[in-house]
């Protein structure tokens, strides 16, 4: 398919319609935050250093993150737990979005429905069938969304980009990812939270009714009606940039394994996961590996050219030069010598290294779109592309088959 790249270029064509909405070189971008937990607030705390944008309002359903974010972004802005109290205030420009994953496209739809622009974290969709609603109303719209894949705008991924497309590591087809941590047992914690003090319906949204469950409000990413599992929230950062660099939108097909080893009993979705996922139409297939019981490799892609290998983390990149030997020859001289370039310090495939600031990188960008009324780096066929590999994965995990990509 590759109504993702028609998708971005009619997308492009209603931003540059929505040109006349660019900012005076002096006017700050008003931005309200909705669902201000653990990530939103790390975001939130970045966007103090943000050039043209400003926090001057905050909105979630549980008292505990709305006293943090004020705390964060100031006793004086707006607050409320209804975030239709944020999107109908005429002085608020666009919004952050860090609500858990079922709500991204409501909240990003109602957000641009409003005349917001959006910030709004990964995985950009939870179901497939949300890709082209909205797809649709970002084109009707024509408002800046930035999806929350930060790597999009890290100088040192950028010039891996650049690599890549310059052939120099060869015709890639087989590229390899990981996110892998070590905690080798997850249990239920009781975090006592009283339930009137979260708005369970609001935050429930469109998922299934069900009582409430603390356990699941503060852990939602390991349960399939509110998330997606590791597939969703960790190998969707690395599908993206394989996505970008190789030119892909989706796989055809998907075959994926899980176990639960680490938090058997607790967790819906498995805590250690693979799966392969094939790209028969641009020769290309990837595998990804995820747990939670140990770190090697840890958070990591290579692409695996046929004239040498890139690999990336959060902080660095290592080109090594492939050394062919022919059967019954001697080898081939390599095209190119090893090189690296590492921006900041921490452990090779760390999570975050010191530098560079990812969140911040990709924040600021986000605002210098929105003022300058231009496509930003992860725009929403980028978004609805890296989550269509996630949820197909997903899917032939839990029918136990291969999955084949059916469009919506």
């Amino acid at each position: 398919m590759r109504s993702g790249r028609r998708y971005f270029l009619k997308s492009l064509g209603a931003a540059t319609a929505a040109a006349r909405y660019a900012y005076p070189a002096n006017d700050t971008v008003a931005i309200g935050c909705i669902g201000t937990g653990g990530r939103a607030q790390m975001l939130m705390r970045n966007m103090e250093a943000l050039k043209g944008g400003r926090i001057t309002a905050v909105c979630d359903v549980w008292d505990d993150n709305l006293g943090k974010a004020k705390q964060i972004a100031g006793a004086q802005v707006f607050s409320s737990k209804d975030y239709r109290a944020i999107l109908d205030r005429k002085d608020i420009d666009a919004v952050l979005i860090g609500a858990p994953d079922h709500q991204h496209v409501p909240l990003t739809i109602a957000a641009m429905q409003a005349g917001k622009d959006v910030y709004v974290e990964k995985p950009l969709t939870h179901r497939l069938s949300e890709g082209p609603e909205i797809i649709q109303a970002q084109q009707r719209t024509g408002r800046i969304v930035q999806v929350g894949m930060q790597q999009r705008s890290m100088p040192h991924i950028q010039k891996g980009y650049e690599i890549v497309k310059s052939g120099k590591i060869g015709p890639i087809h087989k590229v390899h990812l990981s996110w892998n941590r070590n905690q080798p047992r997850w249990e239920r914690v009781n975090y006592n939270i009283p339930p009137a003090s979260v708005d369970w319906k609001t935050w429930l949204g469109s998922a299934p009714a069900q009582p409430f469950d603390e356990y699941k409000f503060r852990q939602w990413r390991w349960f399939w009606d509110f998330g997606g599992g590791i597939f969703t929230d960790l190998m969707v950062h690395w599908i993206d940039v394989v996505h970008w660099f190789c030119d892909l939108d989706h796989p055809q097909e998907a075959a994926s394994i899980g176990d639960w080893f680490a938090a058997k009993g607790v967790w819906e979705t498995p805590d250690t996961v693979q799966t392969v996922m094939r790209y028969p139409d641009r020769e290309v297939q990837v595998y990804f590996e995820g747990t939670f019981v140990n770190a090697r490799n840890a958070a990591m892609v290579e692409f695996m050219g046929t004239e040498g290998t890139l690999y990336i983390d959060r902080g660095r990149y290592e080109l090594y030069p492939e050394r062919r030997k022919p059967f019954g020859a001697p080898a081939e001289p390599a095209k190119f010598e090893y090189s690296e370039w590492i921006l900041g310090s921490g452990p090779r495939g760390a999570d975050f290294y010191d530098k560079p600031n990812g969140e911040l990188l990709h924040l600021q960008a986000w605002i210098d779109a929105v003022r300058a009324r231009r496509q930003p780096n992860a725009p929403v066929a980028a978004g609805v592309s890296a989550a269509s590999a996630a949820h197909l994965a997903n899917q032939a995990l839990r029918e136990g088959k291969v999955a084949r990509y059916a469009p919506a």
